[in-house]
């Protein structure tokens, strides 16, 4: 696929070319280090079905797709895409060094290179709000899921999410605003992509929202966990 076939699908490739170099510590100082803890949840749930394929979809630096490598009890074929090559490459490094075999390649979200019922588990991790975020391929991201996942199989997501307590709601909104946002451009030195991942975390669905977009798209259930307060959630649907 030609470079020029693949710039209406990918709306933020420069913002995630951009900070891969900081990406890691600005989520780690941004969760006060939850996000570990959230991957690892999301790695066993990737895990609970016994796969034989599993997809980290978005991979970015690639922490789910290391968790559920090092996570796995049993032979399995683990595959992390992404449409910015500077985060495959940080992926491929922390792959090498912790000794685990993952297959990192470059791809798009809405033509995904894999045939029809490949994969016993995609999982996302902080990334889906990216595919559906007043994005206009989200239907084709969705059924480009559905069409890879065998019956049966589970699509795993966990995050950014809305609080159902008012207050802790407009905390979390103010946290992201006034804390994550300026801290995340001065450490990164971009403002875009933190004002776009500040702003669309501010005003992602919540649980309820995210659970009937799934069912309507095809899912047959989905199930969902709110983590943190409910600033993020973990979703499970299963085709």
């Amino acid at each position: 696929m030609s470079p020029d076939n693949r710039k209406p699908v990918k709306p933020l490739y420069n913002i995630f070319s951009d900070i891969p170099p900081r990406y890691d510590r600005i989520n780690f100082i941004f969760t006060w280090g939850m996000d570990r803890k959230w991957r690892r949840k999301t790695a066993r749930e990737c895990l609970a079905n016994n796969p034989q394929r599993v997809l980290d979809l978005g991979c970015g630096t690639g922490d789910l797709s290391l968790e559920i490598a090092a996570k796995a009890k049993s032979p399995l074929e683990v595959t992390g895409l992404d449409y910015s090559q500077p985060m495959l490459d940080l992926a491929a490094v922390k792959a090498k060094e912790r000794g685990l075999t993952v297959k990192y390649i470059e791809g798009i979200a809405a033509d995904l290179s894999f045939p029809d019922k490949y994969f016993d588990t995609v999982g996302i991790a902080f990334a889906f709000r990216n595919l559906t975020y007043k994005n206009p391929h989200a239907a084709k991201h969705i059924s480009e899921v559905l069409r890879i996942l065998r019956p049966g199989g589970r699509f795993v997501i966990v995050e950014s999410s809305q609080p159902e307590n008012g207050f802790i709601r407009a905390a979390d909104h103010f946290y992201v605003k006034h804390f994550a946002y300026p801290l995340g451009w001065w450490i990164s030195g971009n403002r875009g992509a933190y004002k776009y991942l500040s702003f669309s975390a501010a005003h992602y669905y919540n649980p309820g929202e995210l659970k009937d977009l799934l069912l309507k798209a095809g899912f047959s259930e989905v199930s969902f966990q709110r983590l943190f307060l409910g600033a993020v959630a973990l979703h499970i649907a299963v085709k």
